[in-house]
């Protein structure tokens, strides 16, 4: 095969286009926790810190303590999204039912003690009636 034809092939798998719109959307749900951090967590941040300093701008030395600790909480929380979404609601709904076992669709020859269909009236193994 060509090297178009190989690209083309890779390139149509489902995996790709999956990881191309998984970064889309990580990439527009990154913004929106942003902004929520930034709008709604980091203000009452500014409770907490010396007055008239706002979390952007608190600065020990010559470290940016307040950048540093919005993008550690934009992190935390885009973390425990995906842990959330990703591990406990596939976990959940990927989950078989538990506590109801299936039919058996054999027995054992009392003889030979060989599994055998329930239908069969002869062990195939030891031809005794079953």
């Amino acid at each position: 095969m060509s090297m178009q034809a190989d690209f083309k092939a890779f390139i149509m798998k489902g995996n790709v286009i999956d990881l191309a719109v998984a970064v889309v959307v990580g990439g527009a749900f990154g913004k929106i926790v942003t902004a929520f951090v930034d709008g709604m967590v980091m203000p009452l941040v500014t409770y907490v810190l010396p007055a008239n300093i706002k979390w952007e701008e608190w600065v020990v030395g010559t470290f940016r303590i307040g950048s540093v600790l919005g993008a550690t909480v934009n992190f935390l929380i885009i973390a425990l999204v995906i842990f959330l979404v990703l591990i406990k609601l596939l976990e959940r709904v990927t989950r078989k039912k538990v506590g109801i076992p299936a039919e058996p669709t054999t027995k054992i020859c009392p003889a030979c003690l060989e599994q055998v269909p329930l239908k069969a009236t002869r062990c195939k193994h030891c031809t005794s009636q079953v």
